[in-house]
């Protein structure tokens, strides 16, 4: 994710925490000043937040080990002021597998909030509760605002809206019996819907829940136009997508070879081959990078990406779509019988899911 400094590794998934980050700190610091608090105040209650957000990773830990039972991989987990992120390589599609992936966040949360219960003595009323809270995060109730929160993230995540936990929850379940994309769509709105009520209230009482509400509004948006771009794609394959007219250069080319073609057509991405055979892709986001960089005498073998990515012809299109969606600014080769037959690149997948698009609209009408 852009704007995110590494911060470690855990079990190979990358950590990173991203630099909005510092704006929750400012803001914390900021309503602390507003009450009245101390200096020794605010640390206790910056240092709070610090630790809250290493339980948010180890949340995050729980779906990347859930979902590595299922030969799913992670690709790294990213701290946002929201919360975290963890992205999968994909997400599981069986009910079953996406029910215990969903789970595993909250029931971290959950254990580290009855490990926390053992070690401290919980309030007796409400009145107690509100009066040992009141004086804001301090070392005399640190653990039980750590206990708290704890609680609140797993009940908050397990809300049956999309994109929260519960939301993918909800869809696993409505999955038994509905289509997987009408189950999201189903998700999403609900979880719109609440997105609402976050930005209505936090215009009254907590600016945050807006910031809440518009990424639930915007993450749901993004899940539904994924999984209906997917069904879509739903008894096609590869070979009924693939381009077979494309541009090769020789990675002996100069830069100024693949400018000229750039401006001279309507291709963003050149296949770069070498005695014929393919070597390596170059793309316009890369040209521009390089004329930038080293000038337009370089030649295009030192700078062409060479992690080719292979597609078989004959694969099922929508079990393609994963690599493809991973993959958005790389040409992919189409493969068969062990030959080249022709090139995929996002835009071609996005020009068919749109035409499809009209076809299904328009054949609905008639």
């Amino acid at each position: 994710m852009k704007g995110a400094l590494k911060i470690g590794k855990i079990a190979g998934i990358g950590l990173f925490i991203h630099w909005t980050f510092l704006i929750l700190i400012a803001f914390i610091i900021y309503i602390n000043y507003k009450a009245g608090h101390t200096l020794s105040q605010i640390l206790w209650s910056i240092f709070f937040i610090l630790i809250i957000f290493v339980t948010v990773m180890l949340h995050e830990l729980g779906h990347a080990l859930a979902a590595k039972n299922y030969n799913i991989q992670t690709i790294d987990i990213t701290l946002l002021p929201i919360g975290g992120l963890a992205r999968l390589e994909k997400l599981p599609e069986k009910p079953s597998e996406e029910l215990v992936v969903a789970f595993a966040g909250p029931l971290v949360n959950l254990a580290i909030a009855f490990i926390t219960a053992l070690f401290i003595l919980l309030p007796a009323s409400s009145e107690e509760l509100i009066s040992q809270l009141s004086n804001g995060v301090n070392g005399s109730n640190f653990f039980l605002n750590f206990f708290l929160v704890n609680l609140w993230l797993a009940l908050f995540n397990l809300i049956p809206a999309f994109p929260m936990d519960g939301g993918r929850v909800l869809r696993a379940i409505l999955s038994y019996k509905l289509q997987r994309h009408i189950a999201t769509k189903i998700a999403a709105r609900i979880g719109q819907f609440l997105a609402l009520g976050f930005i209505f209230l936090g215009v009254f009482y907590n600016p945050f829940l807006i910031l809440i509400g518009i990424f639930v509004m915007m993450a749901a948006q993004i899940e539904t136009n994924y999984t209906d771009s997917k069904y879509m794609l739903k008894g096609y394959k590869v070979r009924d997508i693939v381009m077979h007219q494309f541009l090769t250069i020789e990675s002996e080319e100069t830069l100024g070879k693949a400018i000229k073609l750039l401006l001279d057509s309507q291709s963003r991405d050149f296949l770069i081959t070498k005695h014929g055979h393919a070597v390596g892709t170059l793309n316009r986001d890369e040209i521009i990078a390089a004329l930038s960089q080293k000038g337009e005498n370089i030649l295009l073998d030192s700078i062409m990406n060479r992690d080719l990515i292979y597609l078989n012809a004959d694969s099922l299109l929508e079990e393609a779509f994963e690599t493809i969606y991973k993959n958005k600014s790389s040409l992919l080769l189409v493969m068969e019988n062990q030959e080249l037959i022709g090139t995929l690149d996002t835009e071609n997948l996005l020009e068919f899911i749109l035409i499809k698009e009209v076809k299904s609209k328009k054949a609905d009408g008639d």
